[in-house]
């Protein structure tokens, strides 16, 4: 479903900050999966997620997805297949927009009009979107979206990132800048519309207890290189203090986060 074939990108080559971001890089996901990814401060994580949704272009390589090559792609055209989730809960919204123009906004990008109208019939089902959030915002359409909370926002735009169901979910730690009770409340939303829309999700975390108890598959990542990915059996056995004392015999060094840490 998407493969990432030798993938390379360094920034500022030829100069003393040259930072070798991602290191000939391969990875393959099946349709479904649903991908944590670990790993320390510099690892490439972000950098992984910018050269997918195209924010960066790879200087070596190939992205395809769905047997596509998307390489050269610009963000704006991945952007129809590709949906992406920031850490910020202030960005992905137009905060002066009400939340039903928000998802009316997000639901044209399936439309070959070119612009987004509100109806009775598009209306009636972003209600139904809100509603299965459980949050109370089906009866708050005509608020902006400026005006609701860190955890309504991400979660607004979680239902902006898979209305038209993208083939590719990219969770950039969605949930870090939230409290802990809003953080697992919107874990909670994310499983549910991934798991019933079937999109192929990455997510990236600091929360080891939860990449590991998360989707089908979890990878680590380190110095621009893939160090670990499992799945099945191995994923269901591995503890946390394993991984750690893998992460150290691996790479011999520790882990330099105290979010990982204190997770």
């Amino acid at each position: 479903m998407l493969d990432i074939k030798n993938v390379s990108k360094t920034f500022f080559p030829g100069t003393p900050n040259e930072k070798k971001a991602l290191k000939s890089l391969n990875l393959h996901l099946d349709k479904d999966d649903f991908v944590t990814i670990i790993g320390s401060n510099g690892a490439g994580k972000s950098t992984l997620f910018n050269v997918i949704g195209g924010a960066f272009y790879v200087d070596k390589g190939a992205i395809l997805l769905d047997k596509k090559n998307i390489t050269g792609l610009p963000d704006y055209k991945r952007a129809y297949n590709i949906g992406r989730l920031m850490q910020d809960p202030m960005k992905g919204t137009a905060p002066s927009m009400t939340i039903e123009e928000n998802l009316a906004l997000a639901y044209s990008r399936q439309s070959t009009k070119g612009f987004f109208a509100l109806n009775k019939k598009d209306t009636s089902f972003y209600r139904s979107l809100l509603a299965s959030l459980d949050l109370g915002l089906e009866n708050r359409m005509k608020t902006k979206v400026g005006h609701l909370s860190g955890g309504q926002r991400q979660a607004v735009t979680l239902l902006m990132c898979t209305i038209s169901s993208p083939k590719l979910l990219l969770l950039d730690e969605h949930t870090a800048a939230l409290d802990p009770a809003t953080a697992k409340k919107i874990l909670k939303i994310t499983t549910d519309i991934v798991s019933k829309s079937q999109i192929t999700t990455m997510m990236i975390t600091h929360d080891i207890n939860a990449a590991l108890s998360l989707g089908n598959r979890t990878i680590m990542m380190d110095d621009g290189e893939v160090i670990l990915d499992i799945k099945g059996e191995e994923r269901k056995n591995m503890t946390v203090e394993k991984l750690l004392t893998y992460y150290s015999k691996e790479r011999n060094k520790q882990l330099a986060n105290d979010r990982m840490l204190l997770s």
